[in-house]
């Protein structure tokens, strides 16, 4: 089943904007929470008996994340899975060059159905029904003008595959940047506690910030590694199939080189 285009773009616009959300909400809750006490927790422990309970690693992170953190990572996370499947489902081959599409479209021709041809690219929404759409619909001025056109439409089909691309790029930049932020915020906490500090701070008073300023540069890592490595695969794949669209329309429109203003049916319409 074809992807619907328009379908795409209200996706990708809700994904931003579910995204910029998780961003406001998380940077809000950020500087609005208090630092959760280590040293609290420790002297609660010692009250009880001195019985420890050892917490998950999820939920050690998650302390040490921060509300705030948390929510952005999160949505980081899920609007990079979002946008990867997106765009795998866009970078098919069913949505780029279909097989059907160049079978029954060149069998057309063979059978000099080129009304048949026409409508049957044009009710195609894949890359290659777009591009060979305009090839025929530009053929009445002769076949140098419908390899311009074809090339136009390539151009701009693809500049629209890049652009839903470039978001995986996106976060491969932004989510390192905001673990060097939290980084930075780790560690202005740690320094906030040693310069309101009577006495020599305690080891468990710094680990508060310290912790924080950790996991936001390997979260923030674990998110930019994977987005930027699907960033270039899906790029590379996208280039060569539409390279190969290139090929193959040129292939098919290749016996209408001698088409002056005289056209096929199809072109008339």
């Amino acid at each position: 089943m074809m992807f619907n285009r328009h379908h795409l773009e209200i996706l990708q616009a809700t994904l931003c904007s579910l995204l910029l959300l998780f961003f406001t909400f998380g940077v809000i809750s950020t500087f609005t929470m208090t630092t959760p006490s280590v040293a609290s927790a420790q002297d609660e422990g010692e009250d009880g008996g001195g019985s420890e309970e050892e917490s998950s690693v999820l939920g050690w992170m998650f302390n040490a994340l921060g509300l705030g953190y948390s929510i952005i990572f999160l949505g980081l996370s899920f609007t990079l899975v979002s946008l990867f499947i997106m765009n795998l489902l866009m970078a098919r081959r069913e949505n780029i060059v279909p097989e059907d599409l160049v079978d029954n479209f060149e069998a057309c021709l063979d059978d000099k159905q080129y009304q048949e041809a026409y409508d049957l690219a044009k009710s195609d929404e894949s890359f290659l029904g777009q591009v060979l759409t305009a090839g025929l619909g530009k053929l009445s001025s002769g076949y140098a003008p419908a390899i311009e056109a074809m090339q136009e439409v390539g151009e701009e089909e693809s500049m629209k595959l890049e652009h839903r691309l470039s978001y995986l790029a996106l976060i491969g930049t932004v989510a390192p940047m905001l673990g060097l932020f939290g980084t930075v915020d780790g560690m202005i906490r740690s320094f906030r506690v040693i310069a309101t500090s009577d006495s020599t701070p305690k080891p468990q008073e710094l680990a508060s910030g310290i912790s924080t300023a950790l996991f936001t540069t390997l979260v923030g890592l674990a998110i930019a590694i994977p987005a930027i490595s699907a960033y270039n695969i899906m790029r590379n794949r996208i280039a060569r199939l539409v390279l190969e669209v290139g090929i193959i329309s040129e292939g098919l429109m290749g016996r209408f080189q001698s088409v002056g203003k005289k056209k096929p049916a199809a072109a008339q319409q």
